[in-house]
């Protein structure tokens, strides 16, 4: 996401043999930690079990193109940098926890509208479980979607999972290899 950036001067020695100095791999580390901070912090800090219908479907299609255009300048930026497979690391580690947190939000939200939903009620932190076991297919069956909406929900987030592991990965891969063939020239 770019939060932090390398101060200038930062040496970058390691550019010359076509690998990032550890000082560029140190900021991209500090950059995600501070992305993915400040995402979970926001996902907890949210009122999302006093939301509406309204706020839900708000929360999740704004999130779901704010993901697309995130992913998006990603890409762009995966291909200007001058080690497309650090910025391609970075990419994942700050858009996959945003995906997660979106689909978690959006759980929190439609178990505060209606208490039935799921198996049990859902604080944030058993939305993010939650979401999680849907995203990796574990599905431990602790929580699950017994309306019809959160079934509906759970079966966007299987499909958007599928997305996000092939697409997006595919997508951020090929901007790796095109960043390395500018790189190469």
């Amino acid at each position: 996401m770019g939060i932090v950036t390398v101060p200038d001067g930062a040496a970058d020695r390691g550019h010359a043999e076509g690998r990032p100095s550890s000082v560029r791999i140190a900021w991209t580390i500090v950059r995600v930690a501070t992305s993915v901070t400040a995402l979970v912090a926001l996902f907890y800090g949210l009122p999302l079990d006093h939301s509406s219908v309204r706020a839900a479907l708000t929360i999740l299609l704004i999130g779901l193109a704010g993901f697309i255009a995130l992913v998006g300048f990603q890409v762009r930026w995966i291909i200007r940098s001058p080690y497309p497979m650090l910025r391609a690391v970075e990419a994942l580690a700050t858009s996959v926890p945003f995906f997660l947190l979106l689909f978690a939000a959006t759980y929190v939200v439609l178990a505060g509208l209606s208490p039935g939903s799921f198996g049990e009620p859902l604080t944030h932190t058993d939305g993010l479980y939650f979401t999680v076991t849907v995203f990796s297919t574990v599905g431990f069956g602790d929580i699950t979607a017994h309306t019809q909406p959160a079934r509906v929900l759970v079966t966007v987030q299987m499909i958007a999972d599928l997305l996000v592991l092939g697409l997006a990965v595919k997508v951020i891969v090929g901007a790796v290899k095109r960043g390395q063939a500018g790189t190469s020239r």
